[in-house]
């Protein structure tokens, strides 16, 4: 039997969850799944997201269909991510072409919809707390990722990387790396640029994410996010 991938994370304030889906039983179904999770409350749902969102507004992550009455929501899902919204895609379309274009266009994650429960909710928690989460849909498209054009990391760069992705923030990975925070975000910085000459920029977290496991300097098994972060994360005495 596989690990539970909620298993591992620890309690903390209550998420609070948008759906936007135009299949009530999806919707219903979703709502079921999360309702089962303390630490997860559905504050609204429907099928149009500026709806659901002046509803509840205060969302802390916003779980989207990315097809909605017959047309991809791209456009719509950039603009809720330029606005500093945490969007979870949920899609039938598990196309490797679409998953990866999505995260480009600032989601946090992609869950496809033959995913079961944990994933939803692990990916909906990791995603609350600015965490990436690769569900198995997703691994396997940015694992088989064709494109070319790998820029050159450094071993620092893909150390403060592979750290970033696996911690809550910045100060605990310069922590871990015993350098400045400025530091770290230096060789992040830099990844991003070197990213973005080779043309493929990566301005989220999760497309960033998803580069390196493309190029193989991490991998999604190294992203062991529900390990405890504690030590790292707590002031140095």
């Amino acid at each position: 039997m596989g690990a539970d991938p909620v298993a591992g994370l620890t309690g903390g304030p209550s998420v609070g969850v948008a759906i936007v889906d135009d299949h009530p039983v999806v919707i219903e179904g979703v709502r079921v799944w999360l309702a089962a999770e303390p630490r997860l409350r559905v504050l609204a749902t429907g099928d149009d997201p500026d709806a659901v969102l002046r509803a509840a507004p205060d969302a802390d992550v916003i779980l989207l269909d990315l097809r909605l009455h017959g047309r991809m929501a791209l456009d719509k899902l950039a603009e809720l991510s330029t606005a500093g919204r945490r969007v979870v895609v949920y899609s039938e379309h598990t196309d490797p072409q679409t998953m990866l274009a999505a995260l480009d266009a600032g989601a946090v994650a992609f869950l496809a919809k033959h995913e079961g429960r944990e994933h939803c909710v692990a990916t909906v928690l990791a995603a609350a707390s600015d965490r990436p989460y690769v569900p198995p849909a997703l691994a396997g498209a940015i694992v088989g990722d064709p494109r070319p054009d790998r820029p050159a990391l450094s071993d620092k760069e893909r150390e403060a990387l592979l750290l970033w992705f696996q911690s809550m923030s910045k100060a605990s990975v310069a922590r871990r790396m015993r350098i400045s925070e400025h530091t770290v975000k230096q060789y992040v910085d830099r990844a991003r640029i070197k990213y973005t000459r080779a043309g493929r920029p990566a301005a989220t977290k999760a497309a960033l994410l998803a580069r390196a496991i493309e190029d193989g300097l991490v991998r999604p098994e190294e992203i062991g996010i529900y390990r405890s972060q504690a030590s790292y994360d707590r002031p140095t005495p």
